[in-house]
């Protein structure tokens, strides 16, 4: 898709929740203002933008199926039929994003138009992921989760209610002060339970050593804890 299909797919979408659902369709406004001035061949060369774009008409798109083609008892059905993280993106932290305000909102969409987006964690936690399939499990992400939400990962495995993962290289020593501000902001958004993982990416494997911790706490973590490891 190209910045021209992005920009008329954002329209039309916005227009059709309008009636729907208020709170998207105020968010799909909000972004469409964001991008307005882009010419489409500049958007489309704005890479990171470009895929959150595409991640947010997906979600969108869910979402007015969800609303339009089924009842509401019917829609819980339906969610049940994705996989547990999924069913905790749709089912409460997509539309919680939508319907509340996010402090953060402005200052990351700034980042993202300026290129200031971090490449490097990005293929880190494309490679847990595909380390968490390779061990039966399963994940999500979003660039809202991450920007909004400070969630790289959510991650479940054996136990329906997923877990809401962040990594950082920061030692124990020194990621105090970044663990009290992920897990205020987890309980902000009433975040059940949560893993802030530092690691060394200089160990041999830590890919899959993180996708094995991910797992695991997911299966072992009670409601309201927010588990920091390294």
């Amino acid at each position: 898709m190209q910045g021209k299909d992005v920009q008329k797919e954002l329209k039309r979408l916005s227009q059709a929740a309008s009636n729907v659902d208020p709170a998207l369709a105020k968010r799909l406004n909000e972004i469409n203002r964001w991008i307005k001035d882009l010419k489409p061949g500049a958007l489309t060369a704005k890479r990171v933008v470009m895929s959150f774009l595409l991640e947010l008409i997906a979600d969108a798109t869910l979402l007015l199926a969800l609303k339009t083609e089924f009842s509401t008892h019917d829609q819980q059905a339906a969610l049940l039929q994705l996989p547990p993280s999924q069913q905790h993106w749709y089912g409460k932290l997509f539309p919680r994003w939508l319907e509340e305000n996010d402090p953060k909102f402005y200052v990351w969409r700034q980042k993202l138009m300026a290129g200031e987006f971090n490449q490097a964690d990005e293929q880190i936690i494309q490679a847990i992921g595909k380390a968490v399939d390779q061990q039966d499990g399963e994940f999500w992400h979003r660039y809202i989760a991450d920007l909004s939400m400070a969630t790289d990962l959510i991650v479940s495995h054996r136990r329906q209610q997923p877990l809401c993962t962040q990594i950082t290289t920061l030692s124990d020593e020194y990621s105090q002060k970044k663990y009290a501000d992920w897990k205020t902001t987890l309980q902000t958004w009433r975040i059940e339970k949560g893993l802030f993982a530092s690691y060394n990416p200089g160990v041999p494997n830590y890919i899959h050593q993180l996708a094995t911790l991910m797992l695991q706490t997911s299966d072992t973590l009670e409601s309201g804890v927010y588990q920091k490891d390294s």
